[in-house]
C-alpha cells in the first residue's frame, strides 16, 4: 500500500516521504480500514507518540495521521460491533501507525458508523476537532446555558466546533481571531467577536469559561477574566496561569463512539458544520504540507477520490 512515513523528528514536514509499505494486519479487537479520507493536524510531528511507542522506544519509520473515514475490510479476532463493508470514522491510537495511508488498523472501539449521507471528507474532519470541542465543553468545562464562554481561535478547526456547540448549548459565545475571521465567527454562532490583533482582551469582561487553543500570553490574560467558580480549558499543554478563583483543566482528547455519534448526528441535521479548508490527495499531501501558503481550516487528505 502507499503510505506517508516520517523518520526524522527534526525535519518537520520536509522529512515526510510517500513510500510503499506492507498492509497492516487486523490484530485482536482491531478492524482494518480501507482509508478514503484522513485528517491532518500540523502539530502532530511535535508529539512524542509520533516517534515512540508507549515504552518510549523508537518506532520510526512511522505513519502519522489519526483521523480516519473509510470502510471496514477485515476484522481481527474477537472484534465485535462492526462488520466488513461498513462505513466508519474515528480516531486512531496515538502510538500506532496512523491514517496517512491506503489502509489503517484501528481498534474497533475507537470507530463509529458513518451514515451514508455524510461524505468521507466530512467524516475525516470530525474526530479530533469534534471530540476535542465536545470533551472540553461538556466533560471538562461543564458548560451550561446562560454562561459566557470565551472561545479562542473561533474559526479554526477546533474553535469552529467549540463556537457552534457552545452556542447550541445556550452559552453566550465570544469568539476570537483575526479581523478577517469576524463574519465567519458570527455566522458560526458567536455572539461577539474580538480581534486579538487590534482589540483589548480585557474589554471582554468576566467569563465563566475560556476555551484556549493558543496558550502563552493570551492564556495568561484570559485566565484573569474567569469569574469565581469558572474554568479555563486548555488543549495546548499544562496551564501556566490558573484562574485565581476558578479551576484549570488541560486534557488530551480521547476516542469515544457515543460522542462521535452525537457529533455526526448534528452534522446530518444541520446543527453543526465542519470547517474543512484544504483538501489534497495522498500523492500530493507532502507538497501541500510543505507549501508556503497558510493552510486554513481542517486539512483533509483524500486517499480515495
Amino acid at each position: 500500500m502507499k503510505a506517508i512515513v516520517v523518520t526524522d523528528p527534526g525535519a518537520g514536514t520536509a522529512g515526510m516521504t510517500l513510500v510503499e509499505r506492507p498492509q497492516p494486519p487486523a490484530a485482536i479487537n482491531d478492524v482494518l480500514v480501507e482509508v478514503h479520507a484522513s485528517g491532518w493536524v500540523s502539530t502532530e510531528l511535535a508529539w512524542s507518540s509520533t516517534w515512540t511507542d508507549r515504552a518510549g522506544r523508537d518506532r520510526t519509520p512511522s505513519i502519522p495521521g489519526h483521523e480516519v473515514a473509510g470502510t471496514v475490510t477485515a476484522l481481527g479476532y474477537g472484534t465485535a460491533g462492526l462488520s466488513v463493508g461498513q462505513r466508519v470514522f474515528g480516531l486512531a491510537d496515538w502510538h500506532r501507525d496512523g491514517t496517512l495511508a491506503q489502509y489503517a488498523a484501528v481498534e474497533a472501539r475507537n470507530l463509529a458508523r458513518l451514515p451514508d449521507d455524510v461524505d468521507f471528507t466530512v467524516g475525516a474532519s470530525l474526530p479530533i476537532s469534534g471530540l476535542t470541542a465536545w470533551q472540553g465543553l461538556f466533560i471538562h468545562g461543564r458548560v451550561r446555558s446562560g454562561q459566557r464562554v470565551l472561545a479562542h481561535g473561533a474559526v479554526g478547526a477546533v474553535g469552529a466546533m467549540v463556537t457552534q456547540l457552545a452556542s447550541e448549548a445556550g452559552a453566550y459565545v465570544i469568539g476570537t481571531g483575526r479581523s478577517a475571521d469576524r463574519e465567519k465567527a458570527l455566522d458560526l454562532g458567536a455572539h461577539e467577536f474580538l480581534d486579538l490583533q487590534n482589540d483589548t482582551l480585557a474589554d471582554v469582561g468576566e467569563v465563566d469559561m475560556v476555551f484556549d487553543v493558543i496558550g502563552g500570553d493570551i492564556q495568561k490574560r484570559s485566565s484573569a477574566l474567569i469569574k469565581a467558580g469558572g474554568t479555563l480549558v486548555s488543549v495546548v499543554g499544562p496551564v501556566e496561569a490558573s484562574p485565581a478563583n476558578g479551576r484549570a483543566v488541560d486534557f488530551v482528547v480521547e476516542a469515544d463512539r457515543d460522542q462521535l455519534d452525537e457529533i455526526v448526528q448534528r452534522i446530518r441535521d444541520g446543527r453543526l458544520r465542519s470547517n474543512i479548508g484544504t483538501i489534497t490527495s495522498l500523492d500530493d499531501a507532502v507538497a501541500t504540507f510543505n507549501s508556503s501558503e497558510r493552510l486554513k481550516g481542517k486539512t483533509i487528505i483524500q486517499v480515495r477520490p
